[in-house]
């Protein structure tokens, strides 16, 4: 892991370039000022997911807003010779700053397992009176509230900040913002030696009593804890979480992203934290300060699947079940006794009024199905998609109407992204006719599944069979009837049922074709293309096998991207380097339609990849090796004992071996296949294959290539591309 580390040679000075620390609800950025006043300064600016306010000004959800900022200040200013690193391995920053008085050694890391952010500093003699400030965000100084610029469309409360201290020196910040809105900041500095200091610092929701006691207790705790101990519990939760899977790849400055990517997945998302909104815990000057669910939410967590990392999506899993009656109110009144819907965005509460904008919930259960069929949990199924999913396709039953074709067709509505400052409807829009088909298929699916005889599978098996074609012309999947995408389309909603639905799934040269052509007209239409349609292309590129193709619209999207690999348009989004991370494992490991397709993209120049434990559907734990251009073997765990079926790109003769959950040989032999073969598993068992007379060394290990680079990431370092 230390060769991705993320490594800054020189002070940060803005968010798209800072070192971030998260544990799904706490989170900071650092970075510094060089504004000459403020470069004795080393910002910590800090998020907490679920803190909003009320507005009072116009209607809308309540968005996030600033907390404030952790400031290390130290006597000197900071200068060239400092040195910074993220230990991916330990989730913690650690620095040396020079200044012009001295140095300071820093390390910081936000506990796995506590809402406790801990500062450590070693500081020598011309540094001694370095120490931490917390500023709430009305006091924060004007040169570094508005370093990273003012967005006009961010709603910032108006704010009642009071300082109180509580006994054994923990001091206390709260902010009130109206009602019950606000938050309350606990810290507390220590002199542990005579040059070193630890900082403890915990932000609650809300500014009662209780939030109080929640915040210096919490600080409390951490103090008085054996610091080494706290922070080894830390590393462990952090140790375990990556050794769920492992990805090697050829090309080091790809592989980085892709550990940093599951780092930054890790520091935005928990079980039981809030949903993954639009920046995930590092809030900054935004005009996105919620969750949108027209791409962003889904895009977010679609790493988690493949990755292994289902823990992490199981905090969107909750939040649906927990807000479903939310979802009953965002439809017309009419509609509520067997409907629900969700608007394009909203607050962590789910309450987003749907307008003409209808799939989003429909895309969120599709989500919440990749997470079932990766999991095999007949009792999420049951209690958590199905009835919402049920409700999702209701509503699209109101809307549809026959046309004289016989045909059900759907009333204009919005294709996500395409013509959005006209607002732009179109009817039998590919987005929602891609989604309503999906539903019926998977309601029907979940019925048979469950033994389930539902009053309503004669209306989903109706639809299914007089749902209007998805319009199609000569240049491929059309926004809807009689629109052709005619202009640059930075959303992918119009190829949905391409990728991720797979209704079209490129098993006929029909297809294929179909497909192909699409691509290839959505990217010659380039005025408006962005990060996150890179991903998409790269994920739809790899569905036809096209590893090479698929490369150059990551390197594309590396492009794009920031040096700290975050993401930015009008304002910082976290969805678009989350969804790079799924593109990559498009290329490794794809199992849609029931089928494990093992390097089903390998570009012409990986000659060697490696991975383990990549999760398919049907709960089947994946692992490969490729070597000189060619698939040395595979290993295929059952977790469900669902059908197994698997193309593993070899023809001719291979060998097996099935090893029970004893670890002994179950069975072994040899066969003759065509790319494709089918095994019978049982929970538990495992299977490993391979095309040569002896069995295979069944060790992972990093693997070598051409294009490596250490640490590329963080601040910006392009010579490192070069072997500088």
């Amino acid at each position: 892991m230390a060769a991705n580390d993320m490594e800054w040679v020189v002070k940060p000075v803005s968010w798209e370039e800072g070192a971030f620390l998260g544990n799904g609800l706490l989170g900071t950025m650092v970075y510094g000022e060089e504004h000459a006043s403020k470069r004795h300064v080393l910002r910590m600016v800090t998020g907490r997911t679920d803190v909003t306010a009320t507005r009072k000004d116009k209607p809308g959800f309540p968005p996030r807003v600033p907390l404030g900022e952790l400031d290390l200040e130290l006597e000197g200013k900071i200068y060239h010779p400092t040195h910074m690193r993220i230990s991916l391995w330990n989730a913690e920053l650690q620095a040396t700053l020079t200044t012009t008085s001295g140095e300071v050694k820093l390390r910081s890391l936000v506990h796995s397992l506590y809402p406790v952010i801990a500062v450590e500093i070693e500081t020598t003699a011309g540094e001694s009176g370095a120490g931490c400030a917390w500023y709430a965000y009305p006091d924060v100084d004007p040169v570094l509230k508005n370093a990273d610029g003012v967005n006009l469309n961010q709603y910032v409360p108006v704010t009642e900040v009071e300082h109180t201290e509580e006994a054994d020196g923990i001091r206390v910040c709260t902010q009130r913002y109206s009602g019950e809105d606000g938050c309350t900041t606990a810290w507390k500095e220590v002199q542990v030696s005579p040059n070193r200091r630890i900082c403890w610092l915990s932000v609650t929701r809300g500014h009662g009593e209780s939030a109080k006691a929640e915040a210096v207790n919490a600080v409390a705790q951490a103090s008085v804890a054996n610091f080494d101990e706290w922070v080894q519990a830390h590393r462990a939760w952090w140790h375990r979480y990556y050794r769920q899977s492992f990805v090697s790849l050829p090309d080091g400055r790809l592989e980085s992203f892709y550990w940093i990517q599951m780092y930054k997945l890790a520091s935005a998302a928990r079980a039981d934290s809030p949903l993954i909104d639009n920046q995930g815990p590092w809030l900054t000057s935004t005009p996105w300060p919620g969750c949108w669910f027209n791409m962003n939410v889904q895009m977010s967590y679609s790493p988690v699947y493949t990755a292994n990392r289902l823990e992490m999506g199981e905090s969107l899993v909750r939040s649906l079940y927990a807000n479903s009656d939310n979802l009953i109110l965002n439809v017309p009144e009419d509609c509520r006794h067997d409907s629900a819907g969700l608007g394009r965005s909203c607050s962590f509460d789910l309450l987003a009024q749907v307008d003409d904008e209808i799939g989003n919930l429909t895309w969120i259960c599709h989500n919440v199905w990749r997470h079932y069929r990766y999991a095999m949990d007949d009792d999420m199924l049951k209690e958590v998609l199905f009835p919402i999913l049920k409700r999702s396709v209701n509503y699209y039953r109101y809307l549809l109407e026959e046309g004289d074709d016989g045909f059900l067709h759907l009333p204009p509505t919005i294709s996500p992204e395409y013509g959005s400052f006209m607002r732009t409807t179109v009817p039998d829009c590919h987005y929602d006719l891609s989604l309503l088909r999906w539903g019926c298929e998977t309601l029907l699916a979940i019925c048979g599944r469950l033994s389930i005889r539902d009053p309503l599978m004669p209306a989903w098996e109706d639809i299914l069979a007089r749902l209007a074609p998805l319009p199609v012309d000569e240049t491929g999947f059309m926004i809807g009837r009689d629109m052709p995408l005619a202009y640059g389309h930075r959303h992918f909603s119009h190829l949905l049922a391409i990728f991720p639905l797979h209704l079209v799934k490129g098993e006929t040269e029909e297809e294929r074709a179909l497909i192909a052509t699409s691509l290839r007209h959505w990217l010659a239409k380039e005025g408006d293309l962005r990060g996150f349609s890179m991903t998409g292309a790269a994920s739809i590129a790899a569905s036809l096998g096209w590893g090479d193709e698929a490369l150059r619209l990551l390197q594309s999207l590396l492009l794009i991207i920031k040096p700290n690999t975050m993401y930015k348009e009008a304002g910082p989004v976290i969805e678009t380097p989350l969804a790079g991370a799924e593109s990559i494992h498009d290329m490794l490991l794809q199992s849609w339609g029931g089928k494990l397709r093992v390097f089903p993209a390998v570009p012409e120049a990986w000659t060697e990849l490696a991975y383990h434990n990549l999760r398919g559907e049907g709960a089947f734990l994946v692992s490969a090796v490729r070597k000189h251009a060619a698939t040395q073997w595979i290993r295929v765990k059952s977790l469900a004992g669902e059908p197994c079926l698997i193309k593993t790109g070899w023809s001719g003769i291979i060998r097996w071996n099935v090893i029970d959950v004893y670890g002994a040989v179950r069975g072994s032999g040899e066969t003759v296949i065509d790319d494709e073969i089918s095994l019978d598993l049982d929970t538990g068992e495992e299977a490993v294959l391979y095309p040569g007379e002896e069995g295979p060394h069944l060790r992972l290990r990093p693997v070598e290539g051409t294009e490596k680079v250490a640490r590329y990431f963080g601040g910006h370092k392009p010579w490192r591309l070069y072997g500088f």
